[in-house]
């Protein structure tokens, strides 16, 4: 099948291996449709647009989750539809059958969402009437679940490792904040141990079976962290016991599922909660709220994008700070009543 744009140069497309004469046909009214912006093009084809838009503006790993969900659970129901043909009715069957499914709260809000973002993608540049997402109404909800250890919790924790490198691992993850990603990339030109700071850089996923050094999340976790001085020297005594590292070898070259493996060992160890890896930086933060941080020195030491984000999250941790200022509100009131009546 050979196919010509619709610009000056004249551009081709082959597509093979159609069955059907009447499978081509389509495949090539479709393509028109597509490179034309038509509303009347397939949601395959939208997806395709789409997810290449996304490519040039999004980080790889996000880009694949969305990929991901949408082969998975997207596509199969709406692939071959016209997009001027989806209407609330069939985005409600189709969540129904997502709910179905027993997918939890959190992740059906979240594929929701991305059905929402294309079908937006389509009104604003595709000249989509409207997004029938809107009247179908979401599914799921966001629940905000934060676990983390308590600073007693973790000292129990710490006290019962003995071996050096889960040590030294469970302590920058404590007393740092950092992500999974950002720990495991670490190397030793980002260590500043004369002034005790740990710089973030870079971030490590894992894809296609590789380790893959990218970027940080977004351009607020670029940062310099400050650390207690007993964590880096316990991590200078790691370093110098490392044989011939160099300055742009990983610290830690090891997996997640090593860091689970920790976890699972200490938990088991002295009996306190298991928590999830990401977890250990809802306890630095939690850690930090407990020391009656602000919310913007914290916002700025986990790398938010936002100090709105660091108050969502931990909003709930909160409250418990509201009974202690009221008190110091009162006692301060009480002094200031006892030095007027000293003083009249």
């Amino acid at each position: 099948m050979l196919l010509h744009g619709h610009s000056r140069k004249r551009k081709q497309a082959f597509k093979r291996g159609f069955k059907l004469q009447r499978d081509a046909k389509n495949w090539e009214n479709d393509f028109l449709k597509q490179i034309h912006g038509s509303s009347d093009m397939t949601f395959q084809s939208l997806y395709d647009i789409y997810i290449k838009d996304m490519c040039s503006r999004y980080k790889e790993n996000t880009v694949d989750g969305y990929r991901t969900v949408f082969r998975k659970l997207i596509l199969p129901y709406f692939g071959k539809k016209a997009i001027n043909k989806i209407t609330a009715k069939d985005i409600r069957a189709w969540q129904t059958e997502m709910i179905n499914k027993g997918y939890s709260d959190a992740y059906l809000l979240r594929i929701n969402n991305m059905i929402v973002s294309i079908l937006n993608f389509a009104v604003n540049y595709y000249d989509l009437p409207s997004n029938p997402c809107h009247k179908a109404g979401s599914m799921g909800k966001r629940t905000t679940v934060v676990n983390f250890w308590t600073i007693e919790e973790y000292e129990n924790i710490i006290t019962s490792v003995t071996d050096r490198t889960a040590h030294i691992m469970f302590q920058i993850f404590y007393y740092s904040g950092f992500r999974c990603g950002e720990f495991l990339a670490l190397t030793l030109e980002d260590i500043d141990f004369e002034n005790n700071k740990i710089s973030i850089s870079k971030n490590l996923r894992r894809a296609g079976g590789k380790d893959i050094i990218t970027s940080p999340k977004t351009p607020k976790s670029v940062r310099t962290v400050a650390m207690p001085a007993f964590v880096m020297n316990e991590l200078k005594e790691y370093v110098d016991s490392l044989f011939g590292i160099t300055d742009k070898e990983r610290i830690f070259p090891f997996t997640k599922s090593y860091i689970n493996g920790c976890i699972t060992r200490a938990c088991k160890a002295t009996g306190i909660k298991k928590i999830r890896i990401h977890d250990l930086r809802h306890s630095h933060a939690s850690y930090l709220i407990h020391l009656d941080c602000s919310p913007l020195l914290i916002s700025e030491r986990l790398g938010h994008e936002k100090v709105q984000t660091t108050l969502n999250t931990y909003s709930h941790l909160y409250p418990n700070k509201q009974q202690e200022l009221v008190d110091m509100m009162e006692a301060a009131h009480d002094n200031g009543h006892k030095i007027y009546a000293k003083t009249a």
